[in-house]
Formats: C-alpha cells, sequence, structure tokens
C-alpha cells in the first residue's frame, strides 16, 4: 500500500525544554509498548510508545538526565545523570526506589532481562551492576577503560557486559570473574551500542561508520559508511533495515542486506542524538539537540498509531506534521 513518492510524517512529542541525548522503548506488554527520553531538563519523560502521548514525568533529578532504560514489561524505569545519581522508579506510579550515589556523571544505564540488577556506566570510567533485591550491598566493579563510559548493557543471557567508553574501544567483560574477556578497538569513539532484539547482533556507531557483530563471537558481520559522524544507529528487529542520525540533522535509512541506503531526509532542526526502533519494528523514534523527540513511520502511510490513512487515492490524508505535547 506504501509508495515511494509519500512523505514521510513524523509526530513531533514536545514538552522537553533540552536538548533529547537518548531513548528507550519497552517490550510489548499488555498494555501496549512504551518509550522513555533522556533530556538535559533533567526529567526524564515516559510515554506511549505507539502514539508519543505523554504518560509522566520522573521528578527527582539535579542534573542533566543522560541515560534511561525501560525494563522489558514496563513496570520499572532507569536514568543516569550529571548529579552524580543512577535512579531506579516504578513506571507505573512514578515514585523514585532506588538512588545510587556514584562520584561523577552517570552517563548509561540499562536493566537485565530479569529486572534484578542495573548496569551503569559514569565518568569514573567504570561500569557498576547494582542489585535491586539488595540495594545497599556493594556493587559490582568493572574497571580498564581509558575513558569515560559512553554506554553499557548486559548481554549473553546476562552472563557478560558489553561497554563501549571515550577511549575508542568496546569491550566486555565476564560477570563470573569480573575480568575483560575481549576488546573492540575503533578509530574513533562509540557512539552508541546496540543490540538486536533477537539478542545476536551488536550495533556500533563510530565516527561516520555503523558497524554490526555477532554478539556471542564478536566477530564483525558487516560495516556500513555513512555521510556524517554518527551518533547513534539502531537495527529493525526483522534485521532487514536500520536507521541512523547523526550531526547533519538528517535520519538516514539503510538496506542492512546490501548496505545501500534506502531514504534521508532532514529529520530534525539539530543534531540527532538517539535512535531507536520501537519492538514491534512499525516506528522508529529519534532525540535531538532541538528538545523534541519524534515518531517515523518504517512503512509510510501505513495506517498506526495516530497516522490514518483510508484510500490510495487518500495518501496524503495525513499530511500536516502532529504535535503531541506532555501536559
Amino acid at each position: 500500500m506504501a509508495g515511494n513518492n509519500l512523505r514521510q510524517i513524523p509526530l513531533t512529542c514536545s514538552g522537553h525544554t533540552r536538548p533529547v541525548v537518548h531513548l528507550d522503548f519497552s517490550n510489548i506488554c499488555d498494555s501496549g509498548y512504551f518509550l522513555i527520553s533522556a533530556c538535559k531538563d533533567g526529567s526524564p519523560m515516559l510515554r506511549h510508545g505507539d502514539t508519543g502521548d505523554w504518560v509522566g514525568t520522573f521528578e527527582g533529578h539535579k542534573g542533566a538526565v543522560w541515560g534511561v532504560a525501560l525494563n522489558r514489561n514496563a513496570t520499572l524505569a532507569a536514568s543516569g545523570a550529571a548529579d552524580f545519581t543512577g535512579k531506579v522508579w516504578n513506571a507505573v506510579s512514578g515514585a523514585e526506589i532506588h538512588s545510587f550515589q556514584h562520584k561523577h556523571i552517570v552517563k548509561s544505564v540499562a536493566f537485565d532481562s530479569t529486572s534484578e540488577n542495573i548496569v551503569t556506566g559514569s565518568n569514573e570510567k567504570l561500569v557498576r551492576v547494582f542489585n535491586l533485591e539488595q540495594p545497599s550491598a556493594e556493587p559490582e566493579l568493572y574497571g580498564g577503560h581509558g575513558g569515560a563510559i559512553k554506554r553499557a548493557l548486559f548481554c549473553r543471557d546476562d552472563k557478560c557486559i558489553i561497554s563501549a567508553a571515550e577511549d575508542r574501544t568496546v569491550r566486555l567483560w565476564d560477570r563470573m570473574t569480573g575480568l575483560e574477556v575481549q576488546r573492540l578497538q575503533f578509530s574513533n569513539n562509540p557512539n552508541s551500542l546496540e543490540i538486536s532484539r533477537d539478542d545476536h547482533v551488536l550495533t556500533i556507531a563510530h565516527g561516520s561508520t555503523i558497524s554490526f557483530w555477532e554478539i556471542d563471537t564478536l566477530k564483525k558481520l558487516k560495516e556500513v559508511k555513512v555521510p556524517t559522524n554518527v551518533s547513534s544507529a539502531s537495527l529493525h528487529p526483522d534485521k532487514d533495515v536500520f536507521v541512523c542520525g547523526g550531526e547533519d540533522f538528517k535520519m538516514y535509512k539503510f538496506d542492512f542486506i546490501t548496505g545501500n541506503e534506502i531514504e534521508s531526509f532532514k529529520g530534525h532542526f539539530g543534531p540527532v542524538h538517539s535512535v531507536k526502533f520501537s519492538p514491534d519494528g512499525e516506528l522508529y523514534a529519534s532525540g535531538s539537540e532541538d528538545g523534541t523527540l519524534r515518531l517515523w513511520q518504517t512503512t509510510v502511510g501505513k495506517t498506526y498509531g495516530l497516522w490514518k490513512c483510508t484510500e490510495p487515492n487518500e495518501m496524503n490524508s495525513m499530511n500536516s506534521p502532529r504535535e503531541v505535547p506532555a501536559n
């Protein structure tokens, strides 16, 4: 039903007052799926993922929020901030559950698959794992990076941690031994890490390159050059296309199999900091320096969420940009 002549009409989610620097989606749960955004205004926001409708704002940080996460069923949220804390929130009520003190800015937070632990990465060049069942216990500590941590994630059935830092490396840590077991070296700092929905593919954005790696071996699958310095990339759940964005304000979509660019268009009024596909792959979200978060259709012209398409000859039935405010 979708034709190539259709123009991409994003849903623009307003409400943040500073740059939007990171995004995360939950899995699909009973009430749909959810999207959380990190912003330098210090107030992470939760939204319905398919429409962008505002659900609530997590209040309590005293500085820019750099990283956010939702657990799989969207019952918990986590955030890392410039106030040297990583916080865990009840995503239903908005109440703060835990606040983990660090000695520097917390740039990254992520849940494991069971929601029992969170991993944080900070400007101390350290990766920590906190047990949410025993929040006062000493965290697991992983040291060795030579620069601030940009992103850290659980992988390989939560037995390992993968981390990217401003030392041009991505490192794999074994949680049993606490040791670094593998390292990838790059010519630029890695800006983003993503693990595919099926837990098989690691996507890394570095410089103007996006590379894809087998998560179980860290064997390189392929790499693709992009016309700009890339901040973030996301692989579709079906692993047929990927999207990315960076310094030139544009959104790019590429064929994952061939590595060819499918489309590019001006996505924002400032650099794009974060992009992420929804769990069903029907849309992808982007966060930008311009303070907005936008939702884009994977298949333009399809009826989904707030996008309505009635007849093929009325394909432009929704051709005015939609804005979804935050209450």
